[in-house]
C-alpha cells in the first residue's frame, strides 16, 4: 500500500505549485513564439499528457522519498531512514527513568536501540557506564528520588527529559516504569519529555549536530494511545522543537531517524510540505 495516495493534498498542492512555474514560464514563451492554428489542439493534448504523466512521476517519487529537510524557525531539521549510530555528532540514546543497563528482556530489551547501545555500541564497558551515570553532575532537578523496593533494575529515579552526556552519545531518561518493568508514559508526560529534553539539548549541543529517535517508536507505550503511528509521534516532535527555545546554529542540525523499516509508513512529503503549520 502505497503510503502518498494518488490523490494526497500534499502531493497535490506540491503538484499545483511546480505546474503555476510551469505555466508562467509557458505564458512567457509564448508571447514572443507563435503557434499555427492546427497545432493548438494537438500542443494543447500534449501538454495535458505531459502534466498527467508529470503528476505520476511526482506521486512514485513521493513514495520512495528517504529523506526530506526542513527549516524550522531557522534550525535545519533533516528526516531520514537510517542508522543513528552512523550519524556524525552527538547520537541521543532513549533510557528508562533509572538509566538502568541491565540488557537481559526483562529490563532492557536487547533488540532495543537502548539494547544494541548497551552492549554493542557502549565505548566502554557496562560497569564504566553506571560508574560514570552515578558520578555524572545531574541538576537537583532531575533527581525524583529512590525506589528501594525495586527488585530489578537501579533504584535511583530521574525526572524524565533528563540527560547525560556520554562521549559522542546523549543519553536521556525517556520512559517511566511500572513495576513489571514495562516502559509507558501518558500523552501528557511524553510532551513534558519533549520540551524538558529540547530544552536541556540547548544546553550542552556546544554547536554540534544532534541526532535523535522518532521517541515512542520502539516498545515504550503511550497510554490510550496504542495505535498512534510513528508519523504522528514525528509531527508531535516536530512541534514541540518549534514551540521550544531549542535553535540550532549553521551547520549544526538536527536530524531526526525514522527505522528503515517503518519509514514506508512515513509521509515524508507530508512533513516537508506541512511545515509551516507544524
Amino acid at each position: 500500500m502505497a503510503k502518498v495516495g494518488f490523490f494526497d493534498n500534499a502531493l497535490w498542492r506540491n503538484f499545483k505549485e511546480k505546474v503555476s512555474w510551469i505555466s508562467t514560464i509557458l505564458s512567457l514563451v509564448l508571447i514572443f513564439v507563435s503557434v499555427p492554428d492546427g497545432w493548438k489542439l494537438k500542443l494543447g493534448l500534449l501538454f495535458l499528457l505531459g502534466l498527467g504523466l508529470f503528476y505520476i512521476f511526482n506521486w512514485v517519487r513521493s513514495n520512495s522519498l528517504g529523506s526530506v529537510s526542513l527549516d524550522v524557525e531557522g534550525s535545519t531539521v533533516v528526516v531520514k531512514a537510517g542508522d543513528i549510530f552512523a550519524e556524525p555528532d552527538f547520537k541521543v540514546i532513549a533510557f528508562n527513568e533509572y538509566f538502568d543497563t541491565r540488557v537481559d528482556n526483562r529490563v532492557i530489551s536487547e533488540q532495543s536501540l537502548n539494547g544494541i547501545f548497551i552492549k554493542e555500541k557502549n565505548p566502554g564497558t557496562v560497569e564504566e557506564l553506571d560508574q560514570y551515570i552515578e558520578n555524572y553532575q545531574f541538576y537537583e532537578g532531575d533527581i525524583a528520588g529512590v525506589n528501594e523496593g525495586r527488585a530489578l533494575g537501579k533504584k535511583q529515579k530521574y525526572e524524565i527529559g533528563t540527560i547525560c552526556v556520554y562521549h559522542d552519545f546523549i543519553l536521556t531518561a525517556f520512559s517511566k516504569f511500572d513495576d513489571t518493568n514495562k516502559a509507558a508514559l501518558t500523552m501528557p508526560e511524553y510532551l513534558e519529555f519533549l520540551i524538558k529534553f529540547w530544552d536541556k539539548i540547548n544546553q550542552v549541543y556546544a554547536q554540534k549536530s544532534v541526532s535523535v529517535p522518532v521517541f515512542g517508536s520502539g516498545i515504550t507505550r503511550i497510554k490510550e494511545h496504542k495505535n498512534i503511528s510513528d508519523e504522528d509521534l514525528l509531527k508531535i516532535m516536530l512541534w514541540t522543537f518549534r514551540i521550544s527555545e531549542m535553535r540550532f546554529k549553521y551547520p549544526a542540525k538536527l536530524t531526526i531517524v525514522v527505522h528503515k523499516d517503518k519509514i514506508n509508513k512515513v509521509n515524508l512529503l507530508d512533513i516537508k510540505s506541512a511545515r509551516n503549520g507544524i
